[in-house]
């Protein structure tokens, strides 16, 4: 199936490395559905794509929202009736990093869970049933290099030092979400795999390394894999990372 074949919805795009997946998916020829919480500003960063001569289509999504997902999967059953890609790249930071891991309030956890772990499960759990419709379905959860157990546990990682235990659970909780959906759709033709963009410049993040082509990019193949491509892995442009 050729990618100008191919419907794509990416969460949390309207900036940032949800926006340059967006990019870079509609450059490959993939219709890019780009989901927002406001549909203005949704509207607003796929006409400015749409002007480069980009196939881009504007959603309202909030992914802590019952009813706005619920009306997202309506609306692209209506209008394409399948999905080929789903990519859940929303996702906050919360973390206050005066305070220590014990100390971060319940609201922030709270807070971070909603929007990183669960609204993601709500999303894939509304749309499942159009991305099985497609004849290959990729899913892409945007997960860190700061899941990572292994690294977090290891006294000679970089990560050793750096906790912010709200948002590197959540996307831990990410990771195994990944693996359990992957083993759940393991007999079809969806492949499920979580992506590490790395340190990147974003709003979030005013001390990154890497520019947001970098950043998008492990989402992007991911996304496009064929059909000899891995299923319940946690990837950063194309290394596979340690759990």
């Amino acid at each position: 199936m050729s990618n100008n074949q191919k419907v794509a919805l990416v969460t949390g795009a309207t900036r940032g490395i949800g926006l340059e997946t967006v990019r870079q998916l509609a450059t490959a020829g993939v219709h890019t559905l780009l989901a927002g919480r406001d549909l203005a500003k949704a509207r607003e960063a796929a006409q400015a794509l749409k002007s480069e001569g980009l196939p881009v289509e504007a959603i309202a999504l909030d992914v802590g929202d019952a009813a706005s997902i619920a009306a997202a999967a309506k609306q692209v059953e209506a209008s394409h009736g399948r999905l080929d890609i789903l990519v859940n790249n929303a996702g906050i930071f919360k973390d206050d990093f005066a305070r220590s891991p014990s100390e971060q309030s319940l609201e922030v956890w709270r807070e971070t869970f909603d929007t990183n772990l669960f609204g993601m499960v709500a999303v894939t759990q509304a749309l499942l049933p159009l991305l099985r419709r497609a004849p290959t379905a990729r899913i892409v959860n945007l997960s860190s290099s700061l899941a990572s157990l292994a690294l977090h546990s290891d006294p000679g990682s970089e990560f050793y030092e750096f906790k912010v235990p709200a948002y590197n659970v959540s996307k831990t909780a990410v990771n195994a979400w990944t693996v359990q959906l992957a083993y759940e759709l393991r007999d079809t033709a969806i492949k499920v795999n979580a992506a590490d963009p790395g340190s990147v410049k974003t709003d979030m993040n005013s001390n990154g390394q890497l520019e947001l082509a970098d950043g998008a990019s492990t989402s992007v193949g991911l996304a496009l894999l064929d059909a000899a491509g891995p299923t319940g892995s946690f990837q950063h442009r194309g290394e596979v990372l340690p759990w």
